[in-house]
C-alpha cells in the first residue's frame, strides 16, 4: 500500500479519537505486548502476549499468547500496519477483557495523532493507553528525578502526551492518550501500576514473551 493512502488512514483515525474519560470504573488492565523471530526479515514469525492485572493487586489474572506471521515490514510511524493485527487477533481469542489496554507503543504522541495505541482503540473500541519506553517526536523538559514526577510531551505547541518517571532516577517512559481517556487518567494509571519502570500489565507482558521465545526459537 502507498505511504500517503497509510497517512490519510492514520490522519482519519486520529479525527475518531475520544481524549477524555469515556468508561465507568478501572479494575483490570491489559499490557499487550509484540516479539518478532527476525526484526529485519519480512514476512517473520511474531508472537502477541497479554497480561491482565488487578489494579488493587497488581498481580496477574489472565495471560495468553498467539503466534502468527507478520507480512507487513517495519516502516517508522506505521507500526500500526505491522502490529496491529496480531494485536486485534489476540483481542478477539483472549476469553477476558479488561477495561484499559496498555500498549507497548504511542497513542496520540504520532506525528499523524493516531500511533498504535490509538490505532487499536478505535479499532476495536476500547479504553488504550499508549506506554513507550521512547520518544518518538516532540519535546519536552527533563521530569524531576522523583517517581510520579511528569513534564507535558509538546509538538507546535500542542500537548500529545507526557513524559513520567515511575521510578526514582530511572528513565522516563512517555505516555499518551490511546484512545477513550484522558491524559491525567492515563498518568495516574501508569504510575498506580508502576513498580519499576515499566508498569506492571507491559512489563509481565514483554517478560511472559521472553520466555515464549525461548520455548519456542532454538
Amino acid at each position: 500500500m502507498e505511504i500517503e493512502k497509510l497517512k490519510a488512514i492514520q490522519i482519519n483515525c486520529a479525527k475518531k479519537v475520544i481524549k477524555k474519560d469515556d468508561f465507568q470504573k478501572v479494575r483490570y488492565i491489559g499490557g499487550m505486548d509484540i516479539t518478532f523471530e527476525d526484526l529485519e526479515t519480512t514476512p517473520t514469525r511474531a508472537w502477541a502476549s497479554i497480561v491482565i492485572i488487578d489494579i488493587n493487586t497488581l498481580k496477574p489474572v489472565y495471560t495468553e499468547v498467539i503466534e502468527d506471521e507478520v507480512k507487513f515490514p517495519y516502516i517508522p510511524t506505521f507500526l500500526a500496519f505491522r502490529e496491529l493485527p496480531l494485536l486485534k487477533q489476540l483481542h478477539e481469542k483472549a476469553k477476558m477483557k479488561p477495561d484499559v489496554y496498555f500498549i507497548d507503543g504511542q497513542g496520540t504522541a504520532h506525528p499523524r495523532g493516531c500511533g498504535i495505541a490509538s490505532h487499536f482503540g478505535v479499532e476495536t473500541g476500547t479504553v488504550s493507553v499508549g506506554v513507550a519506553k521512547t520518544k518518538l517526536f516532540g519535546y519536552y523538559k527533563e521530569p524531576p528525578p522523583e517517581r510520579g514526577s511528569f513534564s507535558y510531551l509538546r509538538y507546535k505547541g500542542d500537548i500529545v502526551g507526557a513524559v513520567v518517571r515511575t521510578k526514582e532516577n530511572t528513565a522516563p517512559v512517555f505516555v499518551s492518550v490511546g484512545h477513550r481517556i484522558s491524559l491525567k487518567t492515563s498518568i495516574d494509571l501508569v504510575l498506580k501500576t508502576s513498580i519499576y519502570r515499566i508498569p506492571e500489565p507491559t512489563r509481565l507482558a514483554h517478560n511472559l514473551l521472553q520466555k515464549v521465545r525461548r520455548g519456542y526459537i532454538k
